[in-house]
């Protein structure tokens, strides 16, 4: 249980997938009265569920007692209706990595939101100043990324778009530290540094494997080994999702136009096939 009073007392999370359910699970554990937001039901009652089975983890491990656990599920109240945020000081929209989907949402928030309220992306790429743009409050929208998963990860990338004001800066990084995370600001750059950091070394890892330079458990333990990564860049590009990382290294390539960005073939292929790594139970790996 909190032992004071959040930064932010209630917020809206929408999208209940996996990035949309861990914040709120966070925001939730702070204290917050967490409204988490999908219009798709199947959807709102998997991501339900998937943070019921989260605490039930920290229980197991003894992390959490089983009171507080429920104390934490209790706060998050599960809705499909978008306009059932309104009246809330913070809003973290956690959807599809889509301009054109992310923008749509943005610009309904902002016609429905109390002009105060801190309109935050998840995007792990996309541009904050475009998302923004599709508001009448440029200022107040800010990235908060999120890294996966949520709960344990202890880093948000805080990322300003071309109008982000100061105050609005300075409340996320402040609400950021106050659910124990680590706020690092960033400017709007594509990919903003973890992603334009980590999603090149994860494509050249598939080029490894495409041109037969090891097999997917070289690959990955020489990352491991070598370079003290606690996950090769396989399996990490399993959990995260290929088809999302297909949809950052799109974002890189577009918007800084150098083709050491290209997404590699073998990348495109696995997406096309529907293999996406965890979600999909099928990937680099094959998981039960």
């Amino acid at each position: 249980m909190a032992d004071s009073k959040p930064y932010f007392e209630s917020v809206a999370v929408i999208g209940a997938g996996t990035m949309g359910n861990g914040i709120a699970q966070t925001f939730a554990a702070r204290g917050s009265e967490v409204l988490l937001i999908d219009v798709n039901p199947e959807a709102l009652a998997k991501g339900v569920a998937n943070i019921e089975k989260s605490l039930a983890r920290f229980v197991k491990k003894e992390t959490l007692t089983q009171a507080a656990a429920d104390e934490i599920s209790g706060r998050v109240k599960p809705t499909g209706k978008l306009a059932d945020c309104k009246s809330l000081p913070l809003v973290v929209e956690a959807i599809v990595e889509r301009v054109d989907v992310k923008t749509q949402v943005f610009a309904e928030l902002d016609g429905l939101c109390h002009p105060e309220t801190i309109l935050a992306s998840n995007t792990s790429s996309i541009s904050l100043t475009e998302i923004a743009a599709a508001t009448s409050r440029a200022d107040r929208v800010i990235g908060m990324h999120f890294m996966n998963p949520v709960p344990l990860m202890k880093l948000v990338e805080v990322i300003r778009g071309q109008e982000t004001s100061d105050a609005t800066t300075q409340t996320i990084m402040a609400a950021s530290s106050d659910l124990g995370k680590t706020p690092v600001e960033v400017n709007d750059y594509p990919g903003f540094v973890s992603n334009r950091v980590l999603m090149p070394m994860i494509n050249e890892a598939i080029f490894c494997l495409m041109e037969g330079v090891a097999d997917r458990e070289g690959i990955d333990t020489v990352m491991k080994l070598g370079m003290n990564h606690p996950m090769g860049p396989l399996a990490l590009a399993d959990l995260i999702g290929l088809d999302v990382c297909l949809d950052i290294m799109e974002v890189l390539h577009a918007g800084l136009g150098d083709p050491k960005y290209r997404p590699c073939p073998l990348l495109r292929r696995m997406v096309a096939a529907r293999r996406l790594g965890r979600k999909t139970k099928h990937g680099f790996y094959d998981y039960e």
